[in-house]
């Protein structure tokens, strides 16, 4: 099935959840929706009605529609390394819902993740230097005086990296902000485990 305008206007933001969790579910389980591409590929040639944005790392072991057993037009994609947010890619979301239909913006952080763990041992280099900063809140919000640096804490931060960038949607758009308190969409905060492919919903 291809979304479309009408089919996306019945989805709640609770139903699109519970359509990317259920999809995570088959992915886990290797018993993925079999799908004809290319006839995706020619039914959203004019159109796209994605029911969800999901702002993820670049991490190559996380392929956001992969993961969540999606097909073409699904689902818009938001990757970045550290799944930082910025202007652009709350650009990107407030597209996705305002204008598109999107009715869940999920935040997506994972296990082992290279960016969070640059970011906490002070990586600098280049253009990856302001990148990391936008990691440093979390870090200094976990590792605090006397906290080691360890797989646990780097995790840690990874969990935390995710609630601040939701806080920071909330606090720097105004559109989703208005959105989400209309009850139009749900922002949400989850993390992928790279070990066995599985996501978690963040409290």
């Amino acid at each position: 099935m291809v979304q479309t305008k009408k089919t996306q206007s019945k989805i709640s933001p609770q139903k699109a959840l519970n359509m990317l969790m259920d999809g995570n579910k088959r992915y886990v389980e290797n018993r993925g929706n079999i799908r004809d591409l290319q006839d995706q590929v020619k039914k959203t040639s004019k159109g796209q009605f994605p029911f969800a944005v999901i702002l993820s790392c670049i991490d190559s072991r996380v392929p956001v529609e992969l993961v969540f057993d999606q097909g073409i037009g699904d689902v818009f994609s938001a990757r970045v390394a550290g799944n930082v947010v910025n202007e652009d890619m709350l650009g990107s979301l407030e597209y996705a819902c305002k204008v598109a239909g999107s009715k869940i913006v999920l935040v997506l952080g994972h296990s082992s993740c290279g960016a969070v763990t640059s970011a906490c041992k002070d990586v600098k280099l280049g253009n990856i230097t302001p990148l990391l900063s936008k990691i440093q809140p979390a870090v200094k919000h976990v590792l605090k005086k006397g906290v080691e640096l360890s797989p646990a804490s780097i995790q840690q931060v990874s969990d935390v990296n995710v609630s601040f960038g939701i806080s920071r949607i909330r606090k720097e758009s105004k559109i989703l902000a208005e959105m989400e308190k209309k009850g139009e969409i749900i922002i949400v905060g989850a993390m992928y485990d790279v070990k066995n492919g599985s996501v978690s919903i963040l409290k």
